[in-house]
């Protein structure tokens, strides 16, 4: 286990910020940290890498006591900040090499720097400064600065923050490579991030965990009595007569003949809804099931 959580609670005065967090994060795993602005992710963040204290509980990473050992807790941890805090005045290059002077690194520092600037993507823009980047290359600098001594753990708060979409599918890879083997905590906003590269999925609500489960069956959070399918027909249809189907809970609009209906029936709507369209001489042009996501999970678990 190389992350291991127990009972953390953490007071700024006399706030609350967590409440008595307890979680695991197996190695080779990328756990999703997820929740609402205020939530508390960005403090827990800061006492796993030993930046600021617990008020009580413990954090142990890969054996070693976040609290007790900070220093060497940071020899095993590359972390990125939400802010990415980087020296605009210096070359990509500089700075790298400047970056892998505080750690005993595997490789002489110019392997080291050489290495981390390959697999990152950095080559085009070493020889530039840091403040003439884009924001995605400047992203790609802080992830590389975080990877140059090769940690166990990875810790990226709002890693893909203000990146355009070609922007975030490359850090998304960058993050994926680098999670078959260490272990990653990722901060952030964007479900579809957590579901496209996470296999875990942490959600804490006012500093208390809503839920902490496989990505595969996150979902049951959701019950799983109620469906929601999306169907258009050829032509009108009135609300009232969709509402007297058998099952059928809410019917509403989308647009044009197009429908979001809601059931709580156990049994498969879709059938009802076939059989309503022979029955007054409608043709169903489209018919969909609609899954629960994730972004329906957390406002499930989050919403006040």
């Amino acid at each position: 286990m190389s992350i291991v959580v127990q009972g953390v609670t953490k007071y700024y005065g006399e706030q609350k910020a967590l409440d008595n967090v307890s979680f695991v994060v197996e190695t080779g795993k990328i756990a999703g940290f997820i929740g609402p602005n205020g939530a508390g992710k960005s403090t827990m963040m800061k006492i796993i890498t030993g930046f600021l204290p617990a008020s009580s509980g413990s954090v142990l990473v890969n054996g070693i006591d976040a609290a007790t050992s900070g220093t060497e807790i940071r020899k095993l941890i590359g972390y990125l900040p939400e802010n990415n805090p980087l020296y605009p005045e210096m070359y990509v290059r500089e700075y790298l090499s400047f970056v892998a002077s505080f750690y005993k690194t595997e490789l002489p520092r110019k392997e080291a720097v050489d290495r981390i600037i390959d697999i990152t993507g950095l080559a085009p823009e070493q020889n530039k400064k840091i403040g003439s980047l884009s924001k995605g290359y400047r992203q790609r600098v802080g992830l590389a600065q975080a990877l140059i001594h090769n940690p166990q753990v990875l810790i990226l708060d709002e890693a893909t923050t203000g990146l355009d979409p070609n922007q975030i599918v490359e850090i998304r890879n960058l993050i994926r490579e680098a999670g078959r083997e260490k272990t990653i905590i990722l901060s952030t906003h964007i479900m579809q991030e957590v579901e496209a590269i996470c296999d875990r999925v942490i959600i804490i609500d006012k500093g208390v965990i809503a839920a902490d489960e496989e990505k595969e069956i996150i979902y049951s959070k959701i019950s799983r009595h109620g469906q929601t399918v999306q169907v258009e027909f050829d032509k009108p249809v009135d609300v009232r007569s969709l509402t007297s189907i058998p099952g059928v809970t809410a019917a509403s609009r989308l647009k044009g003949n197009s429908w979001l209906i809601e059931a709580d029936a156990e049994d498969d709507i879709r059938p009802g809804l076939f059989a309503f369209a022979v029955n007054n001489d409608l043709t169903v042009l489209s018919l969909q099931k609609r899954e629960s996501n994730l972004e329906e999970v957390f406002r499930h678990l989050t919403q006040s």
